[in-house]
């Protein structure tokens, strides 16, 4: 669905969104990670002025498709440096090229606190497991949104680093999911693409509240997007049973 439908749908009117307090990190924040209120001002300061550069829904460049990158130079070294700095400042674990406005095929992650930041230029899915699991994810593009979705349990992805070095990437778990959702992005598709109509009504309904500065209720089955894990991932969620 386009998003413009997704908007008149539920009366929602795009805008250039200030950071809010409901805005979360790319999938899922780092475990242990404080609340935004608990930020020290320092800490807030740079979160917020990192979100500002990231594109929000209703922003054509998300529902874009990145263009392979052919050039291994100082200039993609800083984008990747640049979009590294940005994850880090707004506190979040995944970041695609395509929501800073920028149409290449490069992503930044970091799910694992004690690995070094991961950059994929021109990933390629070459396999993905049979097993799936559910999880909830959020979205620096969608403000308050966090949705469960189910992706395959593993993967194994080929790509380049910064300076153009073949990379193999054998993944699982939350470094799989958020290699997956950074891929989505360079294909111009985002988490509302993969839960059900119902769902992405209320995730709507959500994004709405957020905007309008209303605290959006959580969902029962919702703690992993503010640190803490979920009670089951294996399993699908009531609203979540069907692709959009």
């Amino acid at each position: 669905m386009a998003d413009e439908e997704i908007l008149q749908e539920d009366s929602v009117e795009e805008l250039a969104l200030p950071p809010s307090e409901d805005a979360d990190v790319e999938v899922e924040r780092e475990q242990d990670a404080p609340a935004v209120a608990e930020l020290d001002p320092e800490t807030r300061a740079r979160r917020d002025a990192a979100l500002r550069h990231v594109r929000k829904l209703g922003d054509p460049v998300l529902r874009a498709t990145a263009v392979p990158v052919e050039r291994f130079d100082g200039a993609l070294k800083q984008e990747v440096e640049r979009m590294t700095e940005l994850m880090h400042d707004a506190l979040g674990i995944g970041l695609a090229a395509t929501q800073l406005g920028i149409l290449h095929r490069v992503l930044v992650y970091h799910a694992i606190p004690e690995d070094l930041v991961t950059a994929l230029v021109n990933p390629v899915l070459e396999w993905a497991s049979e097993e799936r699991e559910w999880a909830e994810e959020g979205c620096l593009s969608l403000p308050g949104v966090h949705v469960e979705v189910e992706r395959p349990a593993s993967v194994r992805v080929r790509a380049q680093d910064e300076t153009g070095e073949e990379l193999q990437i054998e993944a699982e778990g939350l470094t799989a999911r958020v290699i997956q959702h950074e891929m989505d992005h360079l294909d111009g598709v985002l988490i509302l693409d993969r839960i059900s109509r119902e769902a992405r009504k209320e995730a709507m309904r959500t994004m709405r509240e957020t905007i309008e500065g209303r605290a959006p209720q959580q969902s029962g089955h919702g703690a992993a997007a503010n640190g803490g894990q979920p009670a089951d991932e294996t399993q699908p969620p009531p609203d979540a049973s069907g692709s959009a």
